[in-house]
């Protein structure tokens, strides 16, 4: 995307109707999983975003071949020419991206080796891959720090193993997944993240031929077999990004239709939506978000994993609950860095302070870290104009909602970022009718 910067003009409500496609969460892990399938695999509604490019230029490097459907929203996921990569291409066509840790173990399954260069991110956390390095030598896999990277290699293939998460980490125990469909004997996962993106996923590996039963309390079994074929499947919606169209609706005292959304997956939001003081609508093919009037209220909220309250929701969420009447208070329980953005809405106007003590209802184990994970949200505020620079993707949206809902002219930059996960937010804010310029 080449777009550097908006200039946006504030204080207009956010009206009309959006459309989402899969999840950024499921989707780029999907395509991953095609790799692991002797058959070429049909990937639909895909969105067109940045992090899409990026694990397809990852795909194509190590000889997946991949072309469009019937439009550019489904993908043909050929994996019969995988390829060693060199890890110049692999560190090129990364970036930032933290997606090559996950071709490792589909790559140790069909080539015997795999490399990964310095991992990057969004700055909101530390996010360690050692869950993921440890859970490859769990399956047998031989672990090579390099200068330029990490190399990793399974001569004798890789086996079941019995794996323990200390958090139910979304990013190792899809690790554990695509490791264990292959893997020879059964393979035991307790700690296991459970998110709608990762039964997806599941329901993927099982369309290609795995064994998973998913069992009580965060418990995970694989049974290892000797070959997988492709699938065909529709991707979830992405519900972070119809949680961040509600906020805006909230935000601007707007009314947005969020085409695609579903109530099942998005149930713990919607109960705090409603708290907050927002409206909804359940329809077969989507749901309206707006604000009904009156005041909005504050709350306290915990982040969690699945099914709490989505660390994800929290950013766009805290730009709304600035105009809430009282104090509302936000408990970061998953990323113990999430709270930056928050800067330039005190810039704005806003009343927010952060604190390094857990504020929710229990203590989380970034309580005695040092870590600032607390916000504290008095309102209602007027949020005025700012220039503003997007440091992350969750926090860059929030910042694009804020200066939609000020007084005033906002310049946001570097919102390139924000492509990585929304697809097409330009056109939808032309949608919506925002008043903005772009540049750069």
């Amino acid at each position: 995307m080449n777009v550097d910067r908006l200039t946006i003009n504030g204080g207009k409500p956010l009206t009309g109707r959006i459309e989402l496609r899969g999840a950024k969460n499921l989707v780029t892990k999907a395509m991953v999983a095609a790799i692991l399938g002797d058959t070429p695999s049909v990937l639909k509604n895909v969105p067109n975003i940045s992090d899409v490019s990026v694990v397809r230029g990852l795909l194509e490097v190590h000889g997946v071949r991949v072309t469009h459907g019937v439009d550019e929203s489904e993908l043909i996921l050929d994996p019969r020419n995988v390829e060693s990569a060199h890890m110049a291409d692999i560190d090129a066509h990364a970036g930032s991206s933290r997606i090559p840790i996950l071709f490792c173990g589909p790559l140790l399954h069909k080539l015997g080796e795999a490399f990964i260069p310095d991992l990057g991110g969004c700055r909101i956390g530390d996010r360690p891959i050692d869950y993921h390095l440890e859970v490859l030598r769990n399956f047998g896999a031989k672990v090579e720090k390099l200068p330029s990277g990490i190399r990793m290699s399974a001569p004798t293939g890789l086996h079941g193993a019995k794996v323990s998460l200390p958090y139910p980490s979304v990013g190792a125990t899809e690790q554990v997944l695509l490791t264990a469909v292959l893997a020879d004997g059964i393979t035991e996962l307790t700690g296991a993240a459970i998110e709608p993106e990762i039964m997806d996923l599941i329901n993927i590996l099982q369309k290609m031929g795995a064994i998973i039963t998913v069992e009580t309390d965060r418990v995970i079994r694989i049974e290892g077999v000797d070959k997988l074929d492709g699938y065909t499947h529709r991707a979830l919606f992405d519900r972070n990004e119809a949680a961040s169209w509600a906020a805006a609706a909230l935000a601007t005292d707007g009314d947005i239709y969020v085409g695609g959304a579903q109530q099942p997956e998005m149930l713990t939001f919607l109960n705090v939506f409603r708290k907050v003081g927002g409206a909804f609508e359940i329809h077969e093919d989507g749901i309206r978000f707006y604000h009904p009037g009156g005041e909005l209220k504050p709350v306290i909220i915990e982040t969690d994993v699945h099914p709490g309250f989505m660390t994800d929701w929290q950013q766009p969420l805290v730009v709304a609950l600035t105009k809430a009447t009282g104090v509302s208070i936000v408990h970061e329980t998953v990323y113990e860095q999430r709270f930056g953005f928050v800067d330039a809405l005190v810039d704005m106007g806003a009343t927010i302070e952060v604190h390094k003590e857990c504020l929710g209802a229990r203590t989380c184990r970034f309580g005695q870290r040092n870590f600032q994970h607390s916000a504290v949200i008095s309102g209602p505020r007027k949020l005025t104009g700012a220039d503003v620079e997007v440091p992350d993707l969750r926090g860059g949206f929030s910042h694009l909602i804020a200066a939609l809902s000020a007084e005033g002219r906002s310049t946001v930059s570097n919102v390139g970022i924000i492509a990585r996960g929304y697809e097409n937010f330009i056109s939808k804010l032309e949608l919506l009718g925002a008043d903005f310029v772009v540049e750069g």
